[in-house]
């Protein structure tokens, strides 16, 4: 028998199978849960125990951005735009949400 905090977390949790490799996406916000008006800008931490990685990369998400404020210094359907896969898993929840990686390399 599952106890009641496991069926429903306090905080934001998502198990991810990313290209072949399980990481965890979580927030600190217990908000994000219940109240959609906490969806605007917020925070998320990425973790998958590679080796590569060395901290826990902090993620700001802007489920409000606009495509004028988006980089045009590459057409995003060029063969050389590359969107990490974590940013695609953000947006099957988030459509057209923007990720700051915040001075963290993006891992693809």
């Amino acid at each position: 028998q599952v106890c009641p905090r496991l069926r429903t977390p306090q905080l934001p949790v998502w198990l991810c199978s990313l290209t072949g490799r399980h990481s965890v996406l979580f927030g600190t916000d217990s908000r994000l849960l219940s109240d959609w008006k906490t969806e605007r800008v917020f925070h998320l931490y990425f973790y998958n125990g590679q080796q590569e990685q060395t901290k826990t990369a902090h993620l700001t998400i802007d489920t409000h951005s606009h495509h004028w404020e988006e980089d045009r210094s590459e057409d995003p359907s060029s063969p050389g735009k590359r969107c990490p896969s974590v940013e695609m898993a953000i947006r099957t929840k988030w459509a057209g949400a923007t990720v700051s990686w915040n001075g963290t390399n993006p891992f693809f």
